[in-house]
């Protein structure tokens, strides 16, 4: 069985292609966030400040709308939420759960001598465009965004607890066992070889049209984005090999092949980057289900195994470990849809990069015309005229069934923290799953 991340080393550097990272932060000028209980109404108060004044907005919700959280301690069915939508606050607050910052947790890795020489190489590629530049940034500065996963590991590994442990395996400082920590850095590295994959950048056959120095500046930052993310990759299979334990291995070996199937569900333009396939004739659940294929394997299926296997490290029944990889399935499906509607709301040119967002792809189930734009990308996504398609998707029912679909996988994964007892732990999850839903909300809320 050890053999077998090994093999798919070999696939995953094969089928690995370019799809970029996109990523985002919780605004950080909501004050107050609560939900009163008691009525037939939930008001919602807002304060933002914009410089040096201040507005205050309120907004009265009905009944049929109300968004409860399940109680964590299951005496009440109904309880009030106080919670600010700052992302970054949220995770900081999170990561002081589990001892240190998480943001540095596989530092070690990153500053190897092997990675010490690839960063001298990138610095021939300073002036390029090449995506592996922007990716390389975006994981040492937006650290809170693309390296989230290692800290919900560690604090679902925390509040689930563990049983029959040696108190040699215990890692004393997080509260957890030291293999726990050793997959969390595991799963963090499979997400960060991934996102470096998705920088390169395919080559057209016909190079006529490209200057002989833009031309060698593609070819070695492929070269390097493919070294780079091939050592990272390696490195988790050596890791994943030493833990010793055969269920393991087989669980994320599994998240890997889900990553290599990412990159074929959908059409693709030149670069690989997704486009809407075409609707069935019958049309209904077309959106959700090409959607949700979509993510699961993009990066719920990680998430989701990698919270499957720590607590199978921690002596977990089979029943526990598959709640486990529901709460993380739930929680990255909730995660991306907030994602993609930030994207279309602030008609962010990232959406290019992802034309498969859930508001475009709702919109092509409702009016399959908007395809006619769409289809401008399958050479490049850089044809489509983005602009165009976000009026499109604003008029239509895309937005608001996207708003329902964070909160139906927002309230699984809430449900699903229910299994476990009262923490810290499981009410910095609570947290995080909060700070996602109401980012959503209040997208919405200021969507003109």
């Amino acid at each position: 069985m050890i053999h077998i991340p090994l093999l798919l080393v070999l696939e995953y550097r094969i089928l690995s292609t370019v799809v970029r990272k996109i990523s985002w932060t919780m605004s950080a000028n909501t004050a107050v966030f609560r939900i009163w209980k008691g009525s037939s109404t939930v008001t919602t108060f807002l304060w933002k400040s914009h410089k040096t004044f201040q507005t205050h907005r309120t907004v009265c919700i009905s009944a049929q709308d109300r968004f409860y959280f399940s109680n964590v301690n299951q005496a009440e069915n109904k309880v009030a939420v106080s919670q600010k939508t700052d992302w970054n606050k949220t995770m900081s607050e999170a990561e002081k759960i589990v001892g240190y910052p998480t943001s540095f947790l596989s530092l070690r890795w990153l500053l190897s001598d092997e990675i010490a020489n690839v960063a001298l190489h990138l610095r021939k590629l300073v002036g390029s465009n090449h995506p592996v530049l922007k990716t390389a940034k975006t994981i040492i500065y937006n650290g809170r965004n693309t390296q989230a996963f290692g800290l919900i590991l560690l604090l679902i590994s925390k509040a689930a607890g563990h049983l029959n442990a040696k108190s040699i395996e215990e890692d004393k400082a997080a509260g957890v066992l030291h293999s726990q920590r050793a997959l969390a850095e595991i799963t963090e590295m499979i997400r960060t070889s991934n996102l470096i994959h998705r920088g390169l950048v395919n080559i057209n056959t016909d190079t006529g049209s490209l200057e002989s120095s833009e031309l060698n500046n593609i070819t070695f930052g492929n070269k390097m984005a493919l070294l780079c993310g091939d050592y990272l990759l390696s490195n988790c299979c050596t890791e994943l090999a030493a833990l010793k334990n055969q269920d393991l291995v087989l669980l994320i070996s599994s998240a890997l092949r889900d990553l290599c199937q990412a990159e074929f569900v959908a059409r693709r333009d030149n670069q690989n980057f997704p486009i809407p396939s075409i609707p069935p004739e019958d049309r209904t659940g077309y959106a959700l289900k090409e959607w949700t294929l979509l993510n699961t394997y993009g990066a719920a299926s990680l998430l989701g195994k990698s919270c499957q296997s720590t607590l199978k490290i921690a002596g977990h029944s089979k029943e526990i470990e598959e709640k486990g990889y529901e709460f993380g399935k739930h929680l990255a499906l909730a995660w991306q849809a907030s994602l993609d509607l930030g994207l279309c709301i602030n008609k962010d040119k990232g959406i290019l990069h992802n034309l498969c967002a859930a508001p475009i792809m709702f919109h092509v189930e409702h009016d399959p015309s908007i395809l006619i734009e769409l289809d401008k990308g399958l050479e490049s996504v850089e044809n489509v005229d983005y602009l165009k398609v976000l009026e499109i998707v604003a008029a239509g029912p895309g937005i608001g069934l996207t708003k329902e679909l964070v909160k139906e996988h927002s309230q699984k994964a809430m449900e699903i923290l229910s299994v476990f007892k009262e923490s810290d732990a499981r009410k910095a999850l609570s947290n995080i799953i909060v700070a996602i839903a109401c980012k959503a909300k209040d997208l919405v809320c200021n969507c003109p």
